[in-house]
């Protein structure tokens, strides 16, 4: 019998193969541009995304307790956001793979920081620009345009924007936080951990992540903090390291065995993102417990035989970045069905237009020139 993508993914010297990657991508784009829809809405449970609310905590414990119609959206609300983590821990993982992952095959070399600077964030700005302009249009159409300054603008095409007192407030739409938050990480791994020993790594995963515990839960110096690289420190060096000790864990796999070791990760990380989302000084914790319920998913979606699945999940991961670009203009268009009262309907309809024309944008960035190296 023909083994399949995934199930030679699982055999592959690396742990994550291409086709898991793009598994992962999907799985997380699915939760962020669901969410975004979701946790918009009346009576909807808001997430501890930036801040740590307790009353958000206890509103999604009532959900559960006291189930509805309405139980998918605040799941999807509460939690769908953990698809970024996801995509950091994919970024970190993928630059290990491309600038430091050496074998006879694939020789890497050195590369110098003003051209690793330029080249990602042109990939990030080309990413940005389109998404932006078409945004701005449709807003500038629809009740309840966005009132822009003109350093906002500016902020948005230089992606600084994350660094203004109160992000959230400047950054229109919401989601395109993530590029700024992304570019620093680059300049991160470039200047601080690129070729550098994985104790620098450890040391500002434990500075970043325990440094949150400084702040309010509820304020705004916590909310800064989160919106800039050092909130997202924890899930993007655990990319680094899980790409750099491929072997040491593969070697753990294999003495427990890879399906129970992963169906182990699996239940276990299940259990302890609910538990750790109870309390704040465990919350800060809950992205890598994420990541790691993810790829132990899709490993094990791979035993199972429900490659079918993984193959959905990897066809959305294909058009991932389109999907995060365009999902706030089709958000905007859409989500006053829902808070008029038909709450799927608009749901529904939201998810066939941004998949349809994520579709099409993929296909119209394949004609933007890429930038080089």
């Amino acid at each position: 019998m023909k083994e399949s993508h995934y199930q030679i993914g699982i055999e592959s010297k690396d742990l994550l193969s291409r086709a898991e990657c793009h598994a992962l991508r999907g799985l997380a784009i699915i939760g962020i541009f669901l969410h975004n829809y979701c946790h918009w809405l009346p009576g909807i449970t808001r997430e501890n995304e930036y801040q740590y609310f307790q009353s958000n905590v206890d509103a999604f414990n009532r959900a559960l307790l006291n189930p509805d119609g309405k139980l998918p959206i605040h799941f999807l609300s509460f939690f769908g956001h953990y698809g970024v983590p996801i995509f950091l821990f994919l970024s970190a993982y993928g630059l290990v793979m491309k600038y430091e992952h050496n074998d006879a095959s694939h020789p890497v070399s050195y590369v110098k920081s003003a051209p690793f600077f330029r080249y990602h964030f042109l990939k990030l700005f080309r990413m940005m620009i389109a998404g932006f302009i078409a945004f701005v249009i449709v807003d500038q159409i629809t009740p309840g345009s966005f009132h822009y300054q003109v350093m906002d603008i500016i902020a948005q095409l230089g992606l600084f924007n994350n660094f203004f007192p109160h992000p959230d407030q400047v950054i229109w739409p919401g989601p395109y936080w993530f590029f700024g938050m992304l570019l620093q990480l680059y300049v991160v791994y470039r200047l601080c951990f690129y070729r550098r020993k994985n104790r620098w790594v450890l040391i500002a995963l434990i500075l970043c992540t325990f440094g949150q515990f400084l702040f309010n839960p509820e304020g705004d110096a916590l909310n800064w903090y989160r919106y800039n690289f050092m909130g997202s420190m924890l899930p993007f060096c655990c990319g680094l390291l899980f790409a750099r000790e491929q072997r040491q864990i593969a070697t753990w796999r294999n003495r427990m065995g890879r399906c129970q070791f992963d169906g182990f990760v699996l239940v276990l990380s299940f259990v302890f993102v609910y538990i750790f989302s109870l309390n704040f000084f465990t919350w800060a914790f809950v992205p890598v417990l994420v990541c790691g319920f993810s790829i132990a998913l899709v490993k094990v979606l791979g035993y199972c035989h429900l490659d079918i699945i993984n193959h959905g999940l990897a066809w959305f991961g294909q058009i991932s970045a389109a999907l995060f670009v365009c999902h706030p203009i089709t958000r905007k268009i859409f989500i006053p069905i829902s808070r008029q009262g038909d709450l799927y309907t608009g749901l529904l309809l939201y998810i066939i237009a941004s998949i349809g024309l994520a579709w099409i944008w993929n296909q119209m960035m394949k004609k933007i020139p890429k930038p080089v190296l």
